[in-house]
């Protein structure tokens, strides 16, 4: 073949370091905003982001040209370093050193970005840490719960 060629569509989740240092939301907006323009510098294009006062969800594309590992280090680096800038709260800000990113069918597209678009409502009723463990478990990740929180 002469051209590579790739669609790939990933869900990443990942959370605050420190739950004294929440996501206000009033910054929810710029943030996202500011995530999305992370993502399309990277030749990848968000779909949906969206989350809580303690963790993110991304629904995007992913360029055939980074690594997973590499595409959430970046968006948590710079989006840490921008947010760290909008107040004095945030001065401490730090995102959590590990991520969870699944594939995700372009037949389920829709029903993930539904998902993420309801997630203040979703977790009136669901912890994070239990939505995380149902994630890891619905896509058989091995894991030792002891390391998930530090």
């Amino acid at each position: 073949m002469a051209q590579s060629l790739s669609q790939l569509y990933v869900h990443i989740i990942f959370h605050v370091k420190d739950e004294t240092i929440q996501i206000r939301s009033e910054n929810e907006t710029e943030l996202y905003a500011y995530i999305g323009g992370i993502i399309k510098q990277y030749d990848s294009h968000p779909i949906k982001i969206n989350g809580t006062e303690n963790h993110l969800h991304i629904l995007s594309t992913m360029s055939k040209n980074i690594s997973l590992a590499q595409f959430v280090e970046q968006i948590k680096k710079n989006s840490s370093r921008w947010i760290k800038h909008q107040s004095e709260f945030y001065r401490y800000f730090a995102w959590q050193s590990g991520y969870a990113g699944y594939s995700v069918s372009q037949t389920k597209i829709e029903a993930v970005k539904k998902y993420i678009e309801n997630q203040k409502e979703h977790h009136k009723t669901v912890s994070f840490k239990d939505e995380y463990i149902q994630f890891l478990k619905k896509y058989k990740i091995d894991f030792n719960e002891s390391y998930l929180w530090q």
